[in-house]
């Protein structure tokens, strides 16, 4: 069965009998821990997606407004080279949370019975 780049590596390919307990436990880790007190979002899968979807799209935009501010709100606090680290540092995390928000994503309608394609791209 395709599955789209996207798709994490943790996660078993919807074609595989009880994939959807490796979704769980993936979701699961992209969420705070907290989350795992919850044996509805264990229960109901796509509620689960559905919150780490919301939850990692925060993320991504407290990392746009923490990059955009941070020379600023540092300034007084850190010395350049520091203040610098800390924008390497969103570098770095904006990325993979987007990556990480696209993941959830394809899961998310996988559990909700989307079947995936290949298709072919034309350069």
């Amino acid at each position: 069965m395709y599955v789209p780049p996207e798709w994490p590596a943790e996660v078993r390919p919807p074609s595989v009998p009880d994939w959807e307990t490796s979704a769980v436990a993936w979701l699961l880790d992209a969420v705070p821990p907290d989350y795992r007190a919850y044996e509805v979002l264990r229960r109901h899968p796509i509620a689960l997606a559905r919150m780490a979807g919301h939850h990692v799209n925060s993320a991504i935009e407290a990392a746009r407004t923490g990059y955009r501010r941070a020379a600023v709100d540092l300034k007084s606090h850190l010395p350049p080279h520091a203040i610098e680290a800390v924008l390497d540092a969103y570098r770095e995390e904006g990325p993979r949370l987007v990556r990480l928000a696209r993941s959830i994503e394809v899961v998310e309608r996988a559990l909700r019975g989307d079947i995936f394609t290949a298709t072919m791209r034309h350069p």
